[in-house]
C-alpha cells in the first residue's frame, strides 16, 4: 500500500512548483519591463509577511532533518522543497515587483496587463485610491491601489495615454454623443 502522508506531499510538492513557476515568471517580466518604468511603486508587505519566512525556517529544518538523520533522497522531499522555495524565495521575491505605469501597460496587482488589452477603467475611492481595470476578451477586472502621493501623476499619465490612443474604450457604457474618452479618467 502506498503512503498517503508521501503522495499528499507530493501534490502540494506539484502545486507550489506551478505557484513558484507562475510568481518567477511574474518576477522576471518585470526585470525586463523595469527599464520601461513610468511611475511605479512597491507593494507594502502583509502584516503575515514574517509568518512565511517563520513556515520557510520550519520547512528548512524538516527538510534537513529528513535528508541528514533520516536520509531520505532529495526525491522524497519534493513537496517539502516546493514549499521551502515558496515560502522563503519566491513570495518575498513577489513583493520586489512594482506595481503602476509602464510604457506599455499597467502592472495590476495580479497581473500585468497592455494598454490595448483594456477595455475600461474606472476609479474608486477606497481608503486610497485605486484603478478597476476590465481587460481582455473575458473582460477580467484587476486592480492598482495608487499611493496618495502619485495619484496626480497617475491621473495624467491615464489622460495622456487616452490621447495618444494607447487606451481606447470600443463601446462607452452610453454614448449620446460628445463622449471624449478623456473624461473617462
Amino acid at each position: 500500500m502506498a503512503n498517503p502522508l508521501g503522495a499528499l506531499l507530493l501534490l502540494f510538492g506539484l502545486g507550489f512548483l506551478a505557484a513558484n513557476l507562475v510568481l518567477l515568471n511574474d518576477y522576471l517580466a518585470f526585470r525586463r519591463r523595469r527599464p520601461n518604468a513610468l511611475l511605479t511603486w512597491v507593494v507594502p508587505r502583509p502584516r503575515t509577511f514574517a509568518l512565511s519566512k517563520w513556515i520557510a525556517v520550519g520547512l528548512g529544518l524538516v527538510i534537513l532533518y529528513k535528508l541528514l538523520v533520516l536520509h531520505w533522497l532529495l526525491g522524497q522531499v519534493f513537496g517539502e522543497v516546493m514549499m521551502f522555495a515558496y515560502y522563503g524565495i519566491v513570495y518575498p521575491l513577489s513583493f520586489r515587483v512594482e506595481r503602476g505605469f509602464y510604457r506599455d501597460g499597467l502592472w495590476l496587482e495580479r497581473r500585468f496587463v497592455k494598454y490595448g488589452d483594456v477595455t475600461g477603467l474606472t476609479w474608486r475611492e477606497d481608503p486610497t485610491p485605486a484603478i478597476v481595470v476590465v481587460a481582455g476578451h473575458q473582460q477580467r477586472a484587476g486592480r492598482l491601489s495608487v499611493p496618495p502621493e502619485h495619484y496626480g501623476e497617475a491621473r495624467r499619465l491615464l489622460r495622456d495615454h487616452i490621447k495618444a490612443h494607447d487606451l481606447h474604450f470600443q463601446h462607452p457604457p452610453l454614448d449620446l454623443g460628445g463622449h471624449d474618452e478623456r473624461e473617462d479618467v
